[in-house]
């Protein structure tokens, strides 16, 4: 009798758990807790062989207005008046440089290898005092992190950089060094940061620079111990990777990619394929600047000079592209001009690209300017009888 009634709740307890999973076989991950640090080492396959399980964040979604920050700006007096900018106007979202591209961290990060290898920095001295202030007045923050243009981890780790053919360490057009998108213990180093940072309170990570380079003698790159996959699947897998750890944190996560994906049949020889990024992340970003087309594209005499036509043809292939894909995919942020270029640009240079976004059909941009000056009377004025959404 006895043996009877331990099945049965034996298989009680256990019928639920196949109904969960749908009969799937969950392959269990492998952690070890590192007693020196505290901090789990993960094993990539593993996580890669995870089932589909969908965590929701704990988030309220927003409709993303926002503006980029440099370390120095977030850290510095510089923020308190761009803090009021943003709540003086539509803006509702700061994204905030976590990593930059020059590998060094804004803030003293607790992770070891950061420790060890020299990448932390004082530029943001107190983050979580950062992050109670936006909470605060109710500023949605994204964490920034550079992926694979990682001049300090490079230097630290010459065996996990892009090596050059002729010997020593590849290098771009501006000299610096690229780790190699192939290696998993870079994966790890991006991954456990982005953690670090939905800890302290981020609601959202935003991974740039998730391609190969684009510039400097590509003809002289050996990648070591390279995997035998396509970019494209490289870059969707590190997407996966991240993803799956982040899931448990409750944070969104998005991706940069180049404008040009939006209409590129190829990976344009970066890895970004519109559709497989947009299959591993919340938010695709393409950085839609006019500057940044060549003269002719999309029929247009001088991209540059005709920002509303640029932003609405590049957006354009992008939606019906991952209209596609049904459900199964990312929401379209795109990144917005906010820099002169060959052109100047001014109030309505920027108005013309927030009211393309708009007329594509979507609701959410970023501004981008990498001195953080911004072109405030684009922006539509906070009036007394609205408040910015909910962010948390």
């Amino acid at each position: 009798m006895r043996k009877k009634t331990f099945f049965l709740i034996l298989s009680l307890c256990i019928l639920p758990l196949f109904i969960l999973n749908g009969c799937e076989e969950v392959q269990p991950v492998s952690v070890e807790l590192d007693e020196r640090n505290g901090y789990d080492v993960i094993n990539i396959n593993d996580f890669l062989k995870q089932p589909k399980l969908k965590i929701e964040p704990q988030w309220k979604p927003v409709k993303v207005k926002g503006i980029y920050l440099t370390g120095w700006s977030a850290g510095s007096k510089r923020f308190d008046f761009l803090l009021e900018k943003v709540k003086e106007t539509e803006l509702n979202a700061m994204v905030i440089d976590i990593k930059d591209a020059t590998g060094r961290i804004t803030f003293q990060s607790k992770i070891p290898l950061a420790i060890d290898i020299g990448a932390n920095s004082d530029k943001i001295t107190d983050m979580k005092q950062l992050l109670n202030v936006l909470h605060e007045n109710n500023i949605y923050p994204i964490a920034r992190i550079v992926v694979f243009k990682d001049p300090v981890l490079a230097r630290a780790k010459p065996e996990w950089a892009i090596l050059n053919r002729k010997g020593g360490i590849w290098r771009d057009n501006k000299g610096l060094a690229w780790v190699n998108p192939y290696n998993q213990q870079v994966w790890e180093y991006v991954v456990d940061l982005a953690v670090e940072a939905a800890k302290l309170g981020f609601r959202e990570i935003q991974f740039d620079y998730v391609r190969f380079p684009t510039d400097g003698n590509l003809e002289n790159i050996v990648y070591p111990e390279k995997m035998d996959l396509a970019r494209s699947l490289v870059i969707k897998k590190f997407l996966s990777y991240a993803r799956k750890r982040l899931e448990p944190r409750g944070v969104y996560v998005s991706a940069d990619v180049f404008g040009l994906v939006t209409s590129a049949e190829d990976d344009m020889k970066i890895g970004q394929i519109l559709e497989e990024v947009a299959e591993e992340v919340d938010y695709i970003c393409p950085m839609v600047y006019p500057s940044h087309y060549a003269k002719g594209s999309y029929g247009i005499a001088d991209p540059n000079a005709s920002p509303y036509e640029t932003v609405f043809q590049s957006l354009k292939h992008a939606v019906e592209r991952l209209g596609k894909l049904g459900t199964n995919r990312a929401i379209i942020r795109p990144w917005l001009q906010d820099f002169s270029l060959g052109y100047r640009y001014g109030i309505e240079e920027v108005k013309a690209q927030i009211q393309a976004t708009y007329d594509v059909g979507l609701e959410e941009w970023i501004l981008w300017n990498p001195s953080n000056i911004y072109t405030w009377d684009a922006l539509e004025q906070e009036s007394p009888d609205r408040t910015h959404p909910k962010a948390f």
